[in-house]
């Protein structure tokens, strides 16, 4: 049975004429407008849409989010049953190939990424010359963009191989690269990861372990953190994942793609957004000041950090897997006053009928630094521990795009507001411009004090 075939009928009312413009899977191609002129020499009209809000880049088969149902799928399965049922190398193949692995072919996905945690020797050197107070995200942007000069094959993108290879690898070696970056920064020697560990127990060895012949991880907070991982495990097209796309577009290396993914993911409105809820509530203090911090809320006076999100506008289904996880982790690490204060805070919040009309719910962030902070994790791992889980999401949609035949190298267009074209003016004749008006001259008279050199 074919499809009907819809279209969008638009009337341009500067020149009178109508456009039939076809309407496909709820979506019209923006190079559909460019047939809308006002003349012969008219460019054609373009679509304006700062920060895609609502413009899809690409086709995907990876995730699908219903943000008003609370629904999270990564290629059909539900969220929830992934974190219960499977483990996070599971749901990394998943991802990537678009079944769930059969007992076999798990086995000896397993057995690629265990076998390719081992970083070159020269990487520690290169860590080692970062300043002991350098952030883990900074060290690991820097760490993964320079894997790519010790692996040139990974260039080779059209060679369905090695592109098996370099996904294998950046999965199993930023674990070993996120751990460094931690002992570097507490000055404690590197560890080297223990092959007979699962994956988060491994990162956990490569972490934590002091003078002990042998590291064994808490099954409990193993199994937590696994399930963390898959959370983040990927999370359609935010910020990171359309940073790790675009550089793909141009054909780079995915070490490359992947070092500009934890760039964007650097940022607090994206990864550091549980670092934000810490302070939020350290803040608050304790559950008697709940009320005042919620009325400055209401008043525009404060921010109420972990509730809410561009995508969601129910309960992020993300958040409701966290609280089992919290219980799982607390059972271990002992009560942490600031879940009291967390959970007493999203109950008010819920009952406020100011927040429920806003569809302002928990989202991810909310318990998820709580969690990390009980585990004995610095906030400044935070982000690094969010690009972990992330790095197979950020592998399928960087494979994925490269696969599509529609795309193209990521190219924008703009919309120009500045000068036509002007008379060049001679140094002699030009003059100082009131820094009250020219916004560069005024942004540098209040930026922050110099820092000394070190």
């Amino acid at each position: 049975m074919s499809e009907q075939v819809s279209t969008l009928t638009v009337t341009d009312n500067r020149t009178g004429k109508t456009y039939e413009i076809p309407v496909t899977d709820g979506t019209v191609r923006a190079s559909a407008f460019r047939s809308i002129k006002t003349s012969d020499d008219d460019f054609g009209l373009m679509t304006y849409d700062p920060a895609f809000t609502n413009t899809a880049s690409c086709r995907s088969a990876i995730t699908f989010i219903d943000g008003d149902a609370g629904i999270l799928r990564y290629r059909g399965y539900p969220i929830q049953e992934l974190a219960e049922k499977s483990s996070f190398l599971e749901v990394a193949y998943l991802l990537l190939a678009g079944e769930l692995p059969s007992a076999d072919e798990l086995s000896t996905w397993e057995d690629e990424i265990t076998h390719h945690t081992l970083v070159h020797e020269s990487i520690k050197k290169f860590t080692d010359g970062f300043h002991h107070d350098a952030h883990p995200m900074g060290m690991l942007v820097s760490t993964v963009g320079a894997l790519s000069t010790f692996y040139p094959d990974a260039k080779r993108i059209d060679d369905p191989g090695l592109r098996r290879l370099q996904i294998v690898r950046l999965i199993a070696k930023i674990t070993t690269l996120a751990a460094y970056s931690y002992r570097h920064s507490v000055g404690f020697p590197y560890v080297y990861p223990d092959n007979d560990l699962s994956y988060a127990g491994n990162f956990l060895n490569m972490m934590w372990k002091a003078t002990e012949p042998r590291y064994e991880p808490d099954p409990n907070l193993e199994h937590a953190l696994d399930v963390l991982f898959i959370l983040h495990a990927d999370h359609e097209q935010n910020c990171s994942a359309n940073a790790m796309r675009a550089v793909g577009s141009s054909q780079a290396d995915p070490f490359s793609a992947a070092a500009a993914a934890i760039s964007a993911l650097y940022g607090p409105l994206h990864g550091g957004a549980n670092e934000q809820v810490l302070r939020m509530l350290a803040e608050i203090g304790s559950v008697e000041n709940i009320p005042a911090f919620i009325a400055q809320v209401k008043d525009g006076k404060k921010k109420l950090m972990g509730f809410g999100h561009r995508v969601y506008k129910n309960y992020d289904p993300r958040a409701r897997v966290i609280r089992q996880v919290a219980d799982e982790v607390f059972k271990v690490t002992g009560t942490n006053p600031l879940l009291d204060l967390a959970m007493e805070l999203e109950r008010i919040a819920l009952s406020d009928e100011y927040f429920v009309s806003r569809k302002l719910y928990p989202n991810v962030d909310f318990y998820t630094g709580i969690i990390y902070q009980a585990m004995g994790f610095p906030v400044e791992m935070f982000p690094v521990l969010f690009a972990i889980g992330r790095m197979p999401g950020w592998l399928a949609q960087w494979e994925e795009g490269l696969l599509d035949p529609e795309q193209k190298i990521a190219r924008p267009r703009q919309l120009y507001v500045g000068y036509d074209q002007r008379p060049y003016t001679p140094m002699d004749e030009r003059k100082s411009v009131d820094s009250n008006i020219d916004p560069i001259a005024a942004q540098a008279a209040q930026a922050a004090p110099e820092r000394p050199l070190r």
